[in-house]
């Protein structure tokens, strides 16, 4: 009898441009690997990219990429651990072109190859100011490549589902219309692809774990696309049913969740322990991908600057309206086109700490002229300094103002877009897009709810005290995934957290649209709150631009729980 093929272990050694810089030598020491991935795009990165770009058109990728192989790249190659990353960010044929001359230098046999055509910058007229402009691509430009022979994959910008969907058909062979392989393969992608969130970091119960420094995580992907999230042993963190879901329900929306491979069905995800630090996801079914493209376009949107006044003791409102009023008499003359304040009152009474009695008056401005901005607004705030309310002073000394971004995403016929697989040897691979149906991307009902908690007696008490959430940023939407650790939480959660009850508790909501997507089978509701971020993270609308603690906002607020639960 044929013994199963054994499972493709994927690890993941970063999640962000700027993530653990020794991650990458500790997945390929910290036991077995057949292929390493590291995620280094984001919106916010791809507009600096498209700066470094600018000023430098051989710049534009991830540079510390570059420094980690220095003491890794030998590594890899003797473990025969293949490296798939998106480190090309803008430019990466001019990323693989480095790593060979890196391999060289360091005579070490390598075989390296980049996926390019997502670069949609001077393909049509895209309006002014933009800076960047790339397609989301699937994975089958890097299951190319790896088919290729090679033993490091650069690409640009991919999906970040992309870095394990693309070894994962190559290695098993999958077609293009392996629907429910492929998804499985983008669920495992997602989990890892921002890296320790899926072992305990940024965890809802991080009490009950030690993530003082968790460990990376990966996959072992099975043929069939169900896979075992794990991280190698004696690495810090957890991986539990509860920190997968908590990094599933990350940046994501309804129950179809679509990419340029497969659209993947959320609410066909199973998760299941299966020993220590072992998740079993399976179940996953998948849909054909939409016909077009997700583009992300960054652009300068402005100029801004910020100051932060520090208020303390009595009278804060009456202290906050002085010098409100003082500075907008100062821009009467040339008011800039956006003018913000927010009071933020983390003062307390009688306290014995100067910090802890103490309020924060935030004044943001924008606008396109950047002199609007600059000294007209810092020289009033610091002018004021023997002029205003008792106890003044700043948190920084004000600035000249500095530029801001835009990030919007708009639809590309996949077709149009020029995928092309580079392979070691310098040939040129066009890769098709994947075959979809007319039907793709259509309704889902809404699943029935679980039958309500009986009546009993409640307290008031925090919702974090029966619900996980993690919440992140898409463009100007913010998403926040509410989860129940167990079946009655479930019951509650399902019928008491509507739409209404979400702008109840978070003021910020209540005149924005907001979704609700339940997903049963993981306990979880996921709500997507449009224009919270305003033009996204760049533009920086909010005190938390990318909504990172938004659902902590949310499990700090008080409800009526049924004591059953608490």
């Amino acid at each position: 009898m044929t013994p199963p093929p054994r499972p493709l272990r994927i690890g993941n050694a970063s999640g962000f441009y700027g993530d653990r810089f020794d991650a990458l030598c500790e997945m390929l020491t910290g036991g077995p690997l057949d292929v390493l991935t590291g995620d280094y795009l984001a919106e916010l990165t791809m507009l600096i990219l498209g700066r470094d770009r600018a000023k430098d058109p051989a710049r534009g990728y991830a540079t510390t990429f570059l420094r980690q192989l220095e003491d890794t790249l030998g590594l890899a190659m003797e473990r025969g651990v293949r490296l798939v990353t998106n480190a090309g960010g803008l430019n990466p044929a001019g990323l693989a072109d480095a790593i060979r001359e890196l391999a060289e230098r360091l005579g070490i046999a390598c075989q390296v190859a980049h996926v390019e055509g997502d670069d949609l910058l001077g393909a049509r007229e895209w309006g002014p100011g933009v800076v960047t402009a790339n397609a989301y691509l699937g994975g089958a430009g890097i299951t190319a490549c790896l088919r290729g022979g090679a033993d490091v994959v650069v690409t640009g910008r991919v999906t970040d589902a992309a870095l394990v969907t693309g070894p994962a058909a190559a290695h098993f062979g999958w077609a293009a219309d392996d629907w429910d392989a492929l998804a499985g393969a983008v669920v495992a992608g997602h989990i890892l692809e921002c890296g320790t969130q899926a072992t305990g970091g940024n965890y809802s119960f991080f009490a009950e774990h030690d993530v003082r420094r968790p460990g990376f995580p990966l996959a072992e992907i099975h043929p069939d696309g169900s896979s075992v999230i794990t991280k190698h042993p004696h690495t810090g963190g957890a991986v539990t049913v509860g920190t997968v879901t908590a990094q599933l329900l990350y940046e994501t929306a309804g129950a179809r969740y679509p990419g340029p491979d497969v659209t993947a069905r959320l609410d066909s995800v199973r998760l299941v322990q299966d020993g220590p630090d072992r998740v079993r996801v399976h179940g996953v079914r998948g849909e054909a991908p939409p016909r077009t493209l997700k583009t992300g376009l960054t652009r300068l949107g402005g100029h801004r600057n910020e100051v932060v006044f520090v208020l303390t003791g009595l009278d804060i409102e009456a202290k906050a309206a002085l010098v409100r009023d003082q500075m907008e008499g100062a821009m009467s003359k040339r008011r800039p086109a956006e003018v913000r304040w927010t009071l933020s009152r983390t003062d307390h009474p009688d306290a014995a700490v100067q910090e802890e009695a103490s309020a924060l008056l935030r004044l943001v401005v924008r606008d396109r002229d950047p002199a609007a901005v600059g000294r007209v607004i810092s020289g009033a705030a610091v002018e004021l300094a023997l002029a205003s309310y008792p106890g003044f002073h700043v948190t920084a000394p004000p600035g000249k103002g500095s530029p801001y971004g835009v990030f919007e995403a708009v639809e590309t016929p996949a077709d149009t877009v020029p995928h092309t697989a580079v392979l070691p040897d310098g040939s040129r691979l066009s890769v098709p897009p994947a075959p979809t149906t007319p039907a793709a991307g259509g309704p889902v009902d809404e699943p029935p709810p679980p039958p309500p908690l009986p009546p009993g007696p409640t307290r008031r008490a925090p919702l974090g005290a029966v619900a996980g959430a993690r919440s992140g940023d898409k463009g100007g939407s913010a998403n926040i995934g509410v989860w129940a650790r167990g079946e009655d939480a479930w019951r509650w959660l399902a019928h008491t957290l509507t739409t209404d009850r979400l702008r109840e508790l978070l003021p910020e909501t209540a005149e924005l649209n907001v979704t609700r997507h339940p997903l049963p089978r993981l306990r979880a509701l996921n709500f997507v709150v449009d224009g919270l971020l305003g033009e996204g993270v760049a533009a920086q609308a909010r005190f938390d631009p990318q909504a990172k603690a938004v659902g902590e906002w949310l499990r700090s607020r008080h409800l009526d729980i049924p004591e059953v639960l608490l």
